[in-house]
């Protein structure tokens, strides 16, 4: 049996509770709300969090300090036989996959990073595949390479309540966002890969629920067909701030997917809900391992 322990970051929405549950670690993502420094899941809660964006804080991301990320390593490979299999958000939405990679580099073969390009609700489900892997007996360098093999075997479609958080990140100019306001723009954005696109433009939450269904419907019945006949596929939902229509949608979605699992209902990490606001709502389409 190999001795592979697993690492994830706080982007793939698992908490501290459940990494303990599930025998992993997740290194949480930091905060710079008004100047102080803040911990997802450590010293800063969904509530306190949204509370701060209410008040129109400050609020900016970062990546984990070195020294926290090595300490961490440097403890999980006191067993001499250990690896580490390390998930970190998709390089293409964050440094820290790249500085991850780099400083593996100094650990002679026993971290193995892994760029699966996933985030949230599909960076999760990376999480549980490395652990089934993990009690096969697969060693670390296989599970890395399993869950980049299969990385683009997931889709997230999120639509957003408000574009003022995409303002405010320089990821939508003030004009543009003042156009969508005022017409009600409601964006449909995609993550196929390692990018965050726009995907589609609806003037309501009705007609975005039922454009995402569509492209769930769509990668299933295409892009994913082969696993949805082997019964290879999981729906999730992830939202911010916004339990109640995401429990509806989460009906909704069984109802337009009988056959297809749905898995997870859960918030968005914080480092993602920082870009884009409250009244989010996603949904995952992501193949499973068995």
């Amino acid at each position: 049996m190999q001795n592979v322990k697993i690492v994830t970051d706080s982007n793939s929405g698992i908490t501290q509770a459940e990494a303990e549950k599930l025998g992993i670690s997740v290194v949480p993502m930091p905060f710079l709300i008004d100047g102080e420094t803040y911990f997802e899941d450590i010293n800063l809660t969904q509530e306190e969090f949204y509370a701060h964006l209410k008040e129109d804080a400050n609020v900016s991301t970062s990546q984990p300090a070195i020294g926290d990320l090595t300490d961490l390593w440097d403890r999980l490979l006191e067993d001499e036989d250990a690896q580490i299999v390390h998930i970190p958000m998709s390089s293409g939405l964050s440094e820290s996959c790249h500085t991850a990679q780099a400083l593996a580099r100094d650990y002679g073969g026993r971290v193995h990073v892994v760029d699966n390009q996933r985030i949230s609700i599909t960076q999760k489900e990376s999480v549980r595949d490395a652990l089934l892997l993990a009690s096969r007996g697969c060693s670390a360098a296989e599970i890395k390479n399993y869950l980049e093999t299969t990385a683009r075997e997931s889709s997230i479609y999120i639509t957003l309540e408000t574009l003022k958080y995409l303002k405010k990140g320089g990821r939508l100019t003030p004009a543009a966002a003042l156009i969508g306001t005022l017409l009600r723009i409601k964006p449909v954005l995609q993550i196929q890969g390692a990018k965050l696109d726009a995907f589609r433009k609806v003037t309501s939450v009705k007609a975005a629920k039922k454009v995402m269904i569509d492209a769930v419907r769509s990668d299933a019945e295409t892009r994913f067909a082969a696993l949805r006949k082997k019964g290879e596929l999981e729906l999730a939902i992830a939202h911010t701030a916004n339990a109640e229509e995401a429990a509806v949608f989460a009906e909704e979605l069984r109802q337009a997917f009988p056959d297809i699992p749905l898995r997870d209902v859960d918030p968005l990490s914080l480092s993602v809900a920082c870009h884009i606001g409250p009244g989010a709502l996603a949904c995952g389409l992501t193949h499973i391992l068995k």
